[in-house]
């Protein structure tokens, strides 16, 4: 085995193991009360485990694209989308009173990554891949859309102080969505060979995708509605 190969499976299998703590810890936090100690320290570790895993995602990224460039372009807007989302949900904590600086030129950047890399995605789709047609498109929509609302964000300051904890919990819920895609079409069918297959990876690609969109709407419901105003005993509306 060549200093190359061990070097590659090396960073398989560091992959591997982050992949393990991101979606322990992902969970963790997300069981735990927010804002109690367990819930940040499991917030930080998810985070610094995504951080290193997306570092050591690249590699492997530029390794399959060598062998199937559709295959490499498709990864590299996954780290594209995943990459925003880690940053969003650290920055939202870190500058939740400023919304100015949480906005600066690495969100734009980002935003605009996103919505070209969204874009060429969605090209594929429609016009080149047919064997993940479906999973092309949808995925596209993060990007395009997730690159759109950025712009729109950054253009006028939000009237809702609580804006940076719709922005937490939404990027959050993105981390989440590539957390679960990763150990559906990967781990789980290497732990029981016998659920692989063209069911499994519709599952696991569309799957956590669906449920996200579900778990936006119920937590913007129960974190970001506006709070009822008390009036003053004698006051007419």
């Amino acid at each position: 085995m060549t200093a190359l190969q061990l070097t590659y499976k090396a960073v398989l299998f560091a992959h591997v193991g982050l992949g393990v703590v991101s979606l322990a810890t992902f969970w963790l936090a997300g069981l735990t009360r927010k804002g109690s100690p367990v819930h940040r320290a499991a917030g930080k570790i998810y985070l610094v485990a995504m951080a290193i895993l997306l570092a050591a995602a690249l590699p492997l990224a530029i390794r399959i694209g060598l062998q199937s460039w559709v295959g490499g372009v498709f990864l590299m807007y996954l780290e594209v989308i995943v990459v925003t989302s880690v940053w969003l949900s650290w920055r939202a904590l870190k500058d939740k009173r400023d919304w100015a600086a949480y906005t600066g030129r690495v969100y734009r950047v980002l935003a605009w990554a996103n919505l070209a890399s969204g874009a060429v995605v969605l090209a594929l789709g429609l016009f080149y891949t047919s064997q993940m047609k479906w999973i092309f498109v949808g995925f596209s929509l993060i990007g395009l859309l997730g690159g759109r609302g950025m712009l729109r964000f950054a253009r006028e300051r939000p009237a809702d102080p609580k804006w940076w904890l719709g922005e937490h919990f939404g990027a959050m819920i993105g981390n989440g969505v590539a957390t679960h895609i990763a150990f559906l079409s990967i781990g789980l069918p290497k732990v029981l060979p016998m659920l692989a297959g063209p069911v499994l990876q519709n599952v696991a690609w569309l799957g956590p995708l669906s449920i996200a969109v579900v778990a936006r709407v119920l937590l913007n419901r129960k974190y970001m509605k506006p709070r009822a105003v008390a009036m003053p005993v004698g006051a007419t509306a």
